[in-house]
């Protein structure tokens, strides 16, 4: 693993954006950008906001993880190698403006509004899109709204749920091989461009910031359920699933958030 120096590796690299849980910077090659993990966390669209130590670096190792998973079952990424502790490489692309959230279980939005008990298993998976807008609160929308207003074309949308689904029963089997049940997740999506034509690939991240993961014999949430409801031990259930993926050797992940804690209590 590689540490950061003394100083901040982005300082003399452009700020492309900044958004609640991560930076991008312009990236050492044309079509490139560098994505930094925050340890900044948020909930019910930055209404509720507070910071879980060494969450970055924890969900930089575990993204990196599943879209490396991910690419070797043949889904199109945007990732392309992790850098160091809080940053990887990724190819810059142009965000489709709709979060794609894939349900296996009633939780969260969904039982408040239909008013099911948190925790009941759904017949079928359910596929949702929400229009990407913290001023309006990223609203539900249909197929039809995409379409309409030009957000994403037919077959875009059409790759996207597809991909959606392939992404739900690989990480559905994943999780459940290590005692984790996904009950849903969010995805974004973005456009790489040739020239006049484009494709969809995968962006953003895949983490317990965007995970809802349960313990499947005790229940116990093991994401960022645990800072919205103020259960406390946020950084301990992030550890975990990390432990359990295999991505730290016992007791290497406190040791990594311990000299993470230290070079940023001396300000390197």
């Amino acid at each position: 693993m590689t540490f950061q120096g003394k100083k901040h590796p982005m300082a003399r690299r452009r700020q492309i954006y900044e958004g609640k849980a991560k930076i991008l910077y312009e990236g050492p090659e044309p079509g490139t950008l560098i994505q930094y993990f925050k340890d900044d966390a948020t909930a019910f669209n930055a209404q509720k906001k507070g910071t879980i130590n060494g969450k970055g670096v924890l969900n930089n190792r575990i993204s990196e993880h599943v879209f490396t998973l991910l690419a070797g079952i043949g889904i199109p990424t945007h990732f392309i190698r992790r850098l160091n502790m809080r940053e990887q490489l990724i190819r810059q692309v142009e965000i489709v403006p709709i979060e794609v959230v894939v349900r296996n279980v009633v939780a969260g939005s969904l039982a408040k509004k239909l008013g099911i008990e948190e925790g009941t298993p759904l017949p079928r998976t359910i596929v949702e899109y929400y229009y990407k807008d913290d001023a309006l609160g990223d609203p539900l929308v249909t197929d039809e709204h995409i379409l309409c207003f030009g957000w994403a074309s037919q077959e875009e949308l059409h790759d996207m749920a597809d991909m959606a689904i392939r992404v739900n029963d690989f990480l559905s089997g994943l999780f459940a091989g290590i005692g984790i049940r996904l009950v849903d997740f969010k995805l974004e999506f973005g456009r790489i461009w040739d020239n006049d034509y484009s494709r969809i690939i995968l962006a953003d991240e895949i983490s317990p910031d965007g995970c809802r993961l349960w313990d499947m014999t005790t229940g116990e949430k093991l994401d960022k359920d645990r800072f919205r409801r103020d259960l406390g031990g946020e950084v301990e259930a992030y550890q975990e699933v990390a432990r359990r993926l295999g991505l730290f050797p016992e007791g290497e992940d406190s040791a990594v958030l311990d000299l993470e804690s230290h070079r940023k209590r001396r300000g390197k």
